[in-house]
């Protein structure tokens, strides 16, 4: 009896201590679900001024058709296959845990989204809940997203609601254990009204669109966790390897390493044409969305960008792989440079 007593103890003190570390490290919510407000029967206007708004962020900005489109990535301008603008895609990067399968985002009734409320698409494109309640992978950018102004995000929603139906059945994500549940601890409610971004300077513009743009998703490294390396911030090195090749993002840090040498006129043409002089951009660089904004929005993420600390991290795509101290990863000119704390 006193070793049933004992031992009664001793599974009570490891069942709280079990309570106590997982409250303080990764929480409940990988086990119970991720947070998600109540859906609203809201339903958004339909304007003109909502569908070019919504086109123009969907189609040019958001880069939502990067991924629910599949693409030829053969081509220098990564074309749409025809008649499949929003039908779902296999996102086709490496290293991903798993599986990612973009849904058809059309309003097909039986394969797209057509049976979705406006507020089942708000909710999923700025918190992260799909319709039928999952916490989508966060490759998805709705932490991005949720900086969007609700008139924004409404405009979106309409655009598209326009968009021709395509019947396509999309494969679901699969996501392995245990990033399938601990993803479940990042989407965070959106409860209050998100105002008109400041745009009152190019530099504050400029902000609001490289967070929409989803520019530090691929130009800030990440470690091997997929956490976004801060310190790097902007300036490179993440290694996106997939049907377009394998590349690792620039440094666009003023950094003599980065690209101080470019002007307003280069960084305009650059994003037009997707070259660099004669030198051309990998297809994975969404130039060919880019191309569609206005020269005031592509010209104010060229003054925001010119604020940011500069960092010294050399990424040459032309140079072999090798280990770059500084990230972590593989990439062009990695073995140039030095290691943290060490002289430049």
């Amino acid at each position: 009896m006193r070793f049933l007593k004992y031992l009664g103890y001793t599974i009570l003190v490891l069942l709280v201590m079990a309570a106590i570390g997982i409250t303080f490290t990764i929480g409940w919510r990988p086990f119970i679900g991720p947070k998600a407000r109540p859906l609203t029967d809201r339903k958004f206007d339909v304007t003109p001024a909502r569908l070019e708004r919504g086109r123009y962020i969907v189609e040019n900005v958001a880069g939502c058709m990067d991924c629910h489109s599949p693409r030829d990535w053969t081509q220098h301008d990564a074309p749409i296959l025809p008649g499949m603008e929003g039908a779902g895609s296999n996102i086709g990067l490496a290293g991903l845990p798993g599986i990612v399968n973009p849904p058809n985002i059309t309003p097909d009734p039986e394969t797209g989204a057509g049976t979705w409320t406006d507020d089942q698409l708000a909710r999923a494109i700025r918190e992260g809940i799909g319709h039928d309640g999952r916490a989508l992978f966060p490759i998805m950018p709705y932490q991005n997203f949720a900086h969007m102004s609700d008139e924004d995000l409404a405009s979106v929603v309409v655009y598209l609601r326009s968009l021709p139906p395509v019947h396509h059945v999309n494969p679901p994500t699969q996501i392995i254990f245990p990033v399938k549940y601990l993803m479940r601890a990042v989407p965070q409610p959106i409860t209050a009204p998100v105002p008109e971004p400041d745009v009152s300077t190019p530099v504050k513009r400029g902000a609001y669109m490289i967070t929409i743009a989803g520019c530090r998703d691929c130009h800030t490294p990440q470690d091997a966790h997929g956490n976004a390396i801060t310190k790097l911030d902007l300036a490179g090195g993440f290694v996106l390897a997939g049907p377009w090749g394998n590349v690792a993002s620039a440094n666009i840090t003023q950094d003599p390493s980065g690209i101080p040498y470019y002007s307003d006129v280069m960084f305009l043409n650059t994003l037009r044409t997707g070259y660099v002089g004669s030198r051309k951009l990998a297809a994975i660089m969404p130039w060919w969305r880019l191309r569609g904004m206005t020269d005031q929005d592509i010209l104010s993420i060229f003054a925001y960008l010119k604020t940011v600390p500069p960092i010294h991290h050399r990424v040459d795509n032309s140079l072999p792989p090798t280990p770059c101290p500084l990230d972590g990863n593989v990439h062009g000119g990695g073995e140039g440079n030095a290691k943290p704390g060490a002289s430049q």
